[in-house]
């Protein structure tokens, strides 16, 4: 269990006070012109030496990310930094509450990450759905301003930047980085084909970089604390501490800041006061957000809440998104609501995602009722197998992933139905 002194964000809960006066005492923008004088490679072997890894769902090394970025542009383009604050995963509000009750952290870490990759200009692209929070994160941005610690020589440390609060318009879509692109420039936010990367062409044609909130925030205090420290936490290769969303059938649902590989079930008891009717009650816990596949109470007994045990069971940590289900779920509803949201926030510029899933939608609700075949089962999932992997974004695999969860372990579930259905029209 994580030590409260080893605790990054101090004012997750909104107890104190939020402003640059609270964050200072918090010991915030403490010795940050420091770190950029020791110059960007230091700073970007720093963040590789910690293990920190991106928090925004895909987990690929940060360090390495930042790296990407040229160091001199021949054609003399402008750098950009842009912060994927959209946060559209259903059961995902941690960043939320980062811009809500810490914003001078994700602000500090800005300007740490935008001299790293050689930007003056950083945006912050913000889901519409959070009103008050771009206003908190406006004024807290206008308060670094007030302070020099944004803008010209900002901090006092040489580097000048310039940051601004972008609104989207609540798509889903928005959050994949390069449909986020599209959309900051101010077009439909339809991925675009990778390569071009966003580091070569991002924003307007010029090299970027997009980090999630959560990732940027960290960055100060693990330059503060040191590297070694930060990897001390956690395990290999999944260092670090993590905020995890816990919801669902939980007795106090939660946010929560953890150290990475905390077994799920020490998580939800000790956190989130177990499950309602106790752990025996479970069925079943979606562990990363809506995008990754379920897995059963088999499962959740005994796996750690880290990157690479997820994927090992055929999960994901994603975005750390913890939503419970015990045993008055329906299961198979559940998933079809999934579906729904995943037909409705498909951008249509892929054929597999555009057909396909509607066409699962509609397969899911007859499974519902059980109004299919046993031989729907396999089309279902052979349909899903042809969307996976077959798109220009990853939206087409967060559609697949938790029907194939639901198909690997809930089958007897989906064909009890379908012969209890045959049975009653008999």
């Amino acid at each position: 269990m994580l030590k409260d002194n080893d605790r990054i964000f101090t004012n997750l809960y909104g107890l104190n006070d939020w402003s640059l006066t609270g964050a200072l005492s918090r010991g915030d923008w403490d010795g940050t012109s420091e770190f950029i004088f020791k110059g960007r490679d230091w700073i970007i072997n720093e963040i590789k030496e910690s293990g920190l890894r991106g928090r925004g769902g895909a987990g690929f090394p940060t360090g390495m990310k930042w790296s990407f970025m040229p160091k001199e542009d021949k054609d003399g383009k402008p750098h950009y930094l842009i912060v994927n604050a959209d946060e559209s995963e259903p059961g995902t509000c941690k960043d939320r509450d980062i811009m809500r009750h810490d914003p001078q952290k994700l602000i500090e870490g800005c300007l740490i990450a935008a001299f790293a990759m050689g930007a003056h200009t950083g945006y912050i692209y913000i889901r519409g759905e959070f009103y008050e929070e771009a206003l908190r994160l406006e004024q807290a941005i206008n308060e670094a301003y007030s302070s020099n610690l944004l803008g010209k020589n900002a901090a006092g440390s040489g580097w000048d930047l310039d940051l601004f609060v972008h609104r989207g318009a609540g798509a889903y879509i928005c959050g994949e980085e390069t449909g986020l692109i599209e959309s900051l420039e101010g077009k439909p936010g339809r991925p675009r084909l990778k390569p071009p990367f966003p580091a070569g062409a991002g924003l307007y044609g010029c090299p970027s970089t997009v980090n999630n909130v959560e990732t940027i925030a960290v960055v100060p205090t693990i330059l503060r604390r040191g590297s070694s420290w930060f990897s001390s936490l956690g395990r290999p290769k999944n260092s670090g501490t993590k905020l995890f969303c816990i919801s669902g059938h939980v007795n106090e649902p939660c946010n929560v800041e953890e150290e990475m590989g905390i077994p799920l079930r020490e998580l939800i008891e000790k956190h989130a006061g177990g499950v309602q009717g106790g752990w025996d009650n479970l069925l079943a816990v979606i562990p990363g957000g809506s995008s990754v596949p379920v897995i059963p109470k088999s499962i959740c007994d005994d796996v750690l809440m880290d990157f690479d045990s997820l994927v090992e069971v055929k999960s994901g940590l994603g975005t750390a998104a913890v939503i419970v289900m015990d045993k008055s779920t329906d299961i198979i509803e559940a998933i079809a609501r999934l579906s729904h949201f995943y037909m409705h926030e498909s951008c249509g510029q892929c054929t597999p995602c555009r057909e396909g899933t509607g066409w699962v939608y509609r397969l899911m609700q007859r499974l519902i009722t059980g109004d299919a075949e046993i031989s729907d089962i396999d089309m279902l999932e052979d349909v899903v197998g042809q969307i996976e992997g077959h798109t220009i974004c990853a939206l087409g695999d967060a559609a697949a992933w938790p029907v194939q969860g639901l198909i690997r372990h809930f089958r007897p579930e989906l064909e009890k139905r379908i012969r209890q259905r045959s049975k009653n029209a008999a």
